[in-house]
């Protein structure tokens, strides 16, 4: 049986194979000219599938870098608002030491008070950072809203106790901020378990008495309760004989006096200087109370730092001469040193952890960079492409190419009349 060809499948055989193999040129250099092995997924759908998911691991990786480097920006920013009200913190409490030279007029500590409004004023002004996105940084989440306003007794907050995060890691997301309410306005009075004070009208009544912060001697004594402590002055009865000053306590939330060990017939001695104790707290009164003088012992509060620096301001505007007024003044700067250092210690405390989480940023930094070198190196072993081997490919393709051009030329050429005609 014979086999007969056609000159039309000839050429469509032809043809084809020549598209064949032009079709494997332009793939290879498509693949020389991106570098990439993977041209599309039916190069190596395994291959491509991985690849895929690399690639994907590693935009997640970048967007990471991108969110770390935005919550840097944030919390360097807090950290330079945090210094400098550190700083503006610490140039009051010299003022206020200042404040208590006894040789000071009343003209010079109304300068005092002035330069103190200033620095109220430059400490509002640290409260009020912008975050430089047209936002506040201590204003919650409402980032578009101005967090402290002056008003006569300090500042109101406006913003919330939100703290604005971001992802920073596929497992981490770290706050980028902190409320002004937390940062402001969050300082204990007192020695932190209780505040002492002196009542303002010791002023009027002439009495010189100090009372000290206190501390706790007794934790499981404490009551929570307020208190005032009481004096009584008996005159002199005679000539060569000396004031007899004792003190009763009072719990005022419970309005019942406070038992003595032993109880005394009528209030307990006072010797300037001498510990008051009682329901686990000490405390010590220096100075001569007047008859009718009293001091109250609360519970500590929060309390915010303006709210101290205005009272701090008043303190040094109030009128007050003589030993009577000196003591007054030095009342209210015990209680106003002891305040600043609580904020103070706050604020500190704040940005320790606003470093650490700047710290955490710098070690999940080196960690993504690490990473990302780890998901190219997986994509050039999945995607790369052998270029010694695709250049040696591209020249075998030519060479066939190049043969088959001349083949079909050579079969396209042969006919029956070629034949006869020979």
């Amino acid at each position: 049986m014979s086999l007969r060809i056609s000159s039309q499948t000839i050429f469509d055989v032809g043809v084809k194979q020549i598209g064949s193999i032009n079709s494997s040129i332009l793939h290879t250099q498509q693949q020389l000219a991106s570098g990439n092995r993977l041209l599309t997924a039916a190069d190596d759908p395994i291959a491509s599938a991985r690849a895929l998911e690399v690639t994907q691991s590693a935009n997640i990786n970048t967007q990471l870098a991108t969110n770390r480097k935005t919550a840097n920006s944030s919390l360097s920013q807090e950290d330079v608002a945090l210094a400098s009200s550190m700083t503006i913190i610490q140039n009051v409490m010299t003022l206020a030491t200042n404040a208590g030279d006894g040789s000071l007029s009343q003209a010079d500590r109304g300068s005092l008070a002035t330069e103190l409004q200033g620095q109220l004023n430059d400490l509002l002004g640290q409260a009020n950072t912008a975050d430089g996105a047209g936002g506040y940084l201590f204003s919650g989440y409402k980032s578009d809203t101005v967090p402290f306003s002056l008003t006569s007794t300090g500042a109101a907050y406006a913003g919330d106790q939100g703290q604005r995060s971001l992802q920073i890691g596929s497992t981490r997301t770290i706050p980028i901020s902190d409320s002004g309410s937390s940062v402001f306005e969050n300082n204990a009075t007192g020695n932190g378990t209780f505040m002492t004070g002196a009542d303002p009208g010791n002023y009027t009544r002439g009495g010189t008495g100090v009372i000290a912060p206190g501390s706790v001697a007794d934790p499981t004594a404490l009551t929570g309760d307020a208190y005032e402590i009481d004096f009584q002055v008996v005159p002199a009865t005679g000539p060569g004989a000396s004031p007899t000053t004792t003190y009763t306590v009072q719990d005022t939330t419970l309005g019942q006096p406070v038992p003595a060990t032993p109880v005394p017939a009528v209030g307990i001695p006072y010797t300037s200087g001498q510990t008051i104790a009682f329901d686990g707290m000490t405390m010590a009164v220096t100075g001569a109370p007047a008859d009718g003088d009293k001091f109250t012992v609360q519970p500590s509060q929060k309390q915010s730092i303006f709210t101290t620096l205005t009272n701090l301001i008043n303190a040094l505007q109030a009128p007050g001469q003589g030993p009577a007024g000196q003591t007054s003044l030095t009342n209210a700067l015990n209680q106003a040193n002891q305040n600043l250092s609580n904020a103070h210690d706050n604020i500190l405390s704040v940005r320790a952890s606003v470093g650490s989480r700047l710290n955490e940023l710098d070690a999940l930094d080196s960690a993504g960079g690490d990473l990302d070198t780890q998901y190219q190196s997986q994509l050039v072993s999945l995607t790369g492409l052998d270029e010694v081997a695709a250049i040696s490919q591209f020249t075998q393709q030519q060479t066939t190419l190049d043969a088959a051009q001349k083949s079909f030329k050579t079969v396209s050429g042969l006919s029956l009349f070629n034949y006869i005609g020979s």
